[in-house]
């Protein structure tokens, strides 16, 4: 196995892992993480133009990719507007209940059988996820904030995204990319725009060197991890990638504590181990699946 592709995925992993604290850098300098992914991924959708100009063509021809942008964008915007407001370990463990999602999803669009055995995985993603949100005397473990319900919706709508994938792997890996880039420009400024005219959310500030530098140098950023990413999945069993992209909720908590200033509590941690291992299983799941095909 390349040890290139699992530092790629791992690069990956480590920028989204850390990707709160450059959101909570700009929303102090006035730009809100809607925005912020908004200008982002349009600078992204601009680079990812000039290099693969024809990739275009490919996604104007594919309506069915429209679901993806919608999906991608739309994840992108639940994603960091969470770990930017909420406890980022905790948006991120709500965010890995992906696998729990993406069975149901599966079922629906592709007609995928359910087994007694992914039951069983759900049931510990879901009871993890139940230990997480208990609070004393709050009665049944639900979202509490909006940071866990952005988690939560972020993870649906990223299962949205991997079902979307397999549905139209005959997609040119670009013309893919391309949609999910330009899903993250429309669906950010459009909820952006449209919440800042009602009020719920400022307008960005007035053009300044320090957050269009900070804001390009993020976008450079998730195109570097895009990237790696494209790298590391094309050269990695699935499987194997599956559980090394886990390590973004251990960059998550090693950041959110060092530079963020949050504490883990022995309810995180036990709740995240039950979403985490729920996660591997369907991992060694599939990898046993595909050696006896």
């Amino acid at each position: 196995m390349p040890a290139a592709a699992l530092a790629c995925l791992l690069f990956n992993a480590f920028v989204w892992g850390v990707s709160w604290w450059p959101f909570r850098q700009l929303n102090a300098l006035g730009l809100h993480s809607v925005w912020a992914t908004g200008f982002a991924f349009l600078f992204s959708t601009i680079v990812i133009s000039l290099w693969r100009p024809r990739a275009w063509h490919g996604l104007l021809q594919r309506p069915t990719l429209l679901w993806l942008v919608l999906a991608a964008g739309a994840t992108n915007v639940a994603f960091n507007w969470g770990v930017m407001i909420g406890e980022v370990v905790r948006v991120v463990l709500l965010f890995y209940l992906m696998p729990v999602w993406s069975m149901l999803l599966a079922r629906w669009l592709l007609d995928e059988p359910i087994t007694g055995a992914a039951l069983a995985r759900m049931a510990l993603a879901l009871g993890g996820a139940g230990v997480v949100l208990w609070r004393p005397g709050t009665g049944f473990p639900l979202p509490s904030s909006l940071a866990d319900w952005l988690g939560v919706a972020g993870g649906v709508c990223f299962a949205f995204v991997n079902v979307l994938v397999r549905r139209n792997r005959d997609a040119p890996d670009d013309v893919r990319a391309l949609a999910m880039f330009v899903g993250g420009f429309i669906v950010a400024v459009t909820m952006a725009w449209a919440m800042s005219l009602g009020g719920t959310m400022r307008f960005p500030p007035a053009p300044h060197w320090l957050w269009i530098a900070g804001t390009v140098a993020l976008a450079l950023a998730l195109l570097a991890g895009n990237f790696a990413l494209q790298y590391g999945v094309a050269r990695v069993p699935a499987s194997v990638t599956a559980i090394v992209m886990l390590s973004e909720v251990l960059f998550a908590a090693v950041s959110s504590v060092a530079i963020g200033g949050e504490t883990l509590s022995a309810r995180t941690l036990g709740g995240g181990a039950m979403i985490l291992a729920a996660t591997v299983l369907v991992a060694l799941t599939q990898r046993g699946v595909r050696a006896s095909a």
